[in-house]
């Protein structure tokens, strides 16, 4: 009977907006529109609205005498519509409204605040330029390179928008996040390509005072040589090299010839001029093999003549430096998979440096930009691998700093999209199919597209129904896949909160952070196996299974599961089922030491229904346990009984105190100290409900709509990556009627969304 009414006030319902306010298109008779707006909605607002929201007050309702008067100023609106929604409008000491009038004064502000034409190229919106994110940036970088990129958690933290952290407009590049790229890159291509390790320099520094025999002149410092003498400098070299030895000499010349010096090692011998007064460095290169090796220093040529002329050798500093031969040649053995999977051709015959390097880099320019990589930029890199080639480096080196190029462009590090014309009246442009193919990876991998998204890209099949489908359908089957999962399912329940609450564990005995991580994991876990599984996305509510393992049932007290693997288990016979009943949401909804109805209700209302409620008064406290006595739901009800409280806390609190038999930590209960727990509820709208039972049934049934639409709108943003706008509404109503035409299955939530014209196209900004 109650369902029977139900259908037949939305069937009157739907005819009372349409006949209020006619046909959107651009032949509509806009004087009966404005009439009617005149005759049947001013009267309503006149009677519940109008007397608190006035000309002059805080908030004029009554200003907007006009459809486009109220047009403008939708933010409003949009505001008077959440309040009329959550029943906190009018309030309790203002007129009585009844649920029909409810539902039908809704429906027209939704209709007026959310016009838009769905026929006439309805906006597309534009979204910004945004960043990879960190978990973007890991995974790309795994399915481009081949390495697991870690430090990429140690990023700046992502900031978050509209609940996800992918959002463009908040996607901002802060300087020690640029410097951070530049260092991974160089650290990511030297995991990628291996080259031979640098080649090991030997070098020693001497005070010629520290030399063999340098004791008969003094040991001083320079070394002044008096006589024809030698001196030594014996070392141990660790390999065989050209060495090269670097003397710093000065001479006090006379005679007819300047001081000569002799270098002797093994059977090669050297000799030296040495001219100058001054001191100068005088290098030779010496090829020496392994082992201790010594070097003899000669005075050659003394000349003295008494009081006259005495010419002397000074040997201010030696050093000897040597660099060990270094090999070009690599075994296959020691090569990585991704050294091979990016260097796939090498120089050889017929094929030269240059050309060797320009089809590694279109191909890896080509993959790390997601489109083709323009003939420009990869002349470029190739002239850049080349530099570094000419400067003495290897091949593979210089692949590698091509490598740091790319990996930190702008066209790698942003998802880039080319700006399109939009004109008036015009259908919205439509994105290339490597954008596409760009955007379905990210919004199910969060990661590139693989080589078949990118081939069907340059087929031009990214629009060709029956095949984007099957792709899809595959992706989800796809490991990667479970980055979804952590990355929409975790931010949209909220559950990345998880980590940060902190249980009385005093109070709640058996919590620690191995179920604190079980908790999480069940959810996911049954995110996904909905997901994998295409099962209606209202299984998410009513599920009569879930996945744990043994501890985390135990916790539960749930009896026959054995060992540490997550398995499907049949909840039938329990009061669990579904996400409600999850100790991860009902955990991150409480407070420490005692459950919260506001914080579970209000969760409710903004992940599952998609009603999030206004900002609370200011100056409201928050629940004085001193002042108030009894039961929670004692306390809350003399907390309500403040009219600026129970605007919001009368659709809050009864969806909350439904899921009060299970306390802070997710476990079942039946009482609250002494007291038998009262988890019924009431809604402004009439409709009533007691414990979990009532609640899911109620949202899984009357509300099943309502719940698909939150969650289809929700999806949307995480996949565009921009916040959702009223001209979104003739998209997510299509989402809504395809999901619904397919028993609300999830695989065609997700096709219907790649195919929704926000997803597929470009439109504008409206200011």
């Amino acid at each position: 009977m109650r369902s029977h009414l139900r259908h037949s006030l939305s069937i009157s319902l739907a005819v009372f907006v349409v006949s209020l306010f006619g046909d959107t298109s651009a032949s509509a008779d806009q004087a009966s529109r404005q009439a009617a707006f005149r005759t049947q909605f001013v009267p309503l607002m006149q009677t519940y609205c109008y007397d608190c929201h006035d000309s002059g007050s805080e908030i004029p309702l009554a200003d907007d005498s006009s459809i486009e008067s109220l047009k403008k100023n939708r933010t409003r609106w949009v505001q008077a519509l959440s309040h009329v929604r959550l029943g906190s409008m009018p309030p309790e000491d203002g007129p009585e409204m009844d649920p029909a009038t409810r539902e039908r004064l809704a429906a027209m502000i939704d209709s007026l605040a959310n016009a838009v034409d769905c026929v006439q190229n309805p906006n597309a919106g534009k979204v910004a330029m945004r960043r990879l994110n960190r978990a973007e940036y890991r995974n790309t970088i795994m399915d481009l390179t081949g390495v697991d990129y870690e430090p990429a958690s140690e990023f700046p933290g992502d900031d978050v928008g509209y609940g996800f952290d992918n959002i463009g407009d908040v996607l901002s590049l802060p300087p020690i996040l640029m410097e951070k790229y530049l260092d991974a890159a160089e650290e990511i291509s030297g995991k990628a390509i291996y080259t031979p390790p640098a080649p090991e320099i030997y070098e020693i520094q001497r005070d010629p005072g520290s030399l063999i025999n340098a004791d008969k002149w003094g040991n001083r410092s320079p070394l002044v040589i008096s006589s024809r003498g030698t001196v030594s400098l014996q070392a141990t070299l660790p390999f065989g090299a050209m060495y090269k030895l670097t003397i710093t000499a000065s001479g006090d010349q006379g005679g007819d010839e300047p001081c000569k010096m002799e270098i002797a090692t093994g059977g090669t011998k050297k000799i030296i001029d040495v001219p100058n007064d001054d001191e100068k460095d005088f290098t030779i290169e010496l090829r020496m093999g392994r082992g201790t090796r010594q070097i003899d220093i000669t005075f050659l040529n003394d000349y003295y003549v008494a009081n006259q002329v005495d010419r002397n050798l000074r040997l201010h500093h030696i050093k000897l430096v040597g660099q060990e031969a270094r090999s070009t040649v690599v075994s296959d053995t020691k090569l990585p998979a991704s050294h091979k999977k990016i260097i796939f051709v090498r120089p050889g015959p017929g094929v030269d440096e240059d050309r060797a390097t320009s089809a590694i880099m279109l191909r890896f320019a080509s993959r790390a930009f997601r489109r083709p990589a323009t003939e420009d930029e990869v002349n470029r890199l190739t002239q850049l691998a080349a530099q570094v080639r000419a400067d003495g480096g290897m091949f593979e080196e210089g692949i590698q700093v091509a490598m740091q190029a790319v990996l930190a462009s702008p066209h790698f590090l942003f998802r880039v999209e080319r700006t399109q014309p939009t004109a008036d009246g015009q259908p919205m442009p439509p994105i290339s199919d490597y954008e596409l193919a760009t955007r379905v990876s990210y919004f199910l991998w969060s990661s590139m597209p693989d080589d078949e998204l990118l081939l069907m890209a340059h087929r031009g099949q990214m629009r060709d129904r029956s095949i984007l489908l099957r792709k899809v359908a595959s992706m989800l089957q796809d490991r990667r896949a479970n980055q979804f999962v952590e990355n929409f399912a975790a931010q949209w329940l909220q559950l990345r909160n998880l980590d940060n609450v902190d249980p009385d564990v005093r109070l709640y005995r058996g919590f620690n952070d191995e179920i604190r991580q079980l908790m999480k994991r069940e959810t996911l876990t049954f995110f996904a196996g909905v997901m994998r599984e295409n099962m209606p996305v209202t299984t998410l509510l009513d599920a009569d299974f879930t996945y744990i393992n043994e501890p985390l049932a135990e916790f539960y007290g749930i009896t026959g599961v054995s060992g540490d693997h997550f398995r499907r288990v049949s909840l039938q016979g329990t009061p669990r089922g579904g996400l409600l009943t999850h100790a991860s949401v009902l955990t991150v909804t409480s407070n420490p030491t005692r459950t919260s109805p506001v914080k579970r209700g209000k969760w409710v209302l903004e992940n599952l229904l998609n009603m999030p409620p206004p900002p609370a008064p200011p100056n409201v406290p928050e629940l004085d346990r001193g002042k108030l006595t009894g039961t929670l739901r004692e306390r809350m009800e003399q907390h309500r009984s403040n009219p600026a409280c129970a605007s919001c806390h009368n659709m809050m609190d009864p969806l909350g105190f439904a899921l009060e038999n299970f306390d802070a930590v997710g476990r079942w209960r039946t009482t609250e100290g002494r007291e038998k727990i009262d988890a019924s509820g009431k809604l402004p709208d009439g409709t009533t409900f007691d414990g979990i039972d009532g609640l899911r049934a109620n949202i899984a049934g009357p509300r099943r709509e309502q719940f698909v639409r939150c969650l289809a709108e929700k999806m949307l943003i995480y996949a565009v990556g921009r916040g959702t706008e009223y001209y979104d509404k003739c998209a997510i109503d299509k989402i809504v009627s395809e999901c619904r035409a397919h028993e609300y299955r999830f695989a065609y939530l997700v096709a219907a969304i790649i195919a929704s014209d926000p997803f597929q196209k470009q439109g504008f900004r409206e200011s």
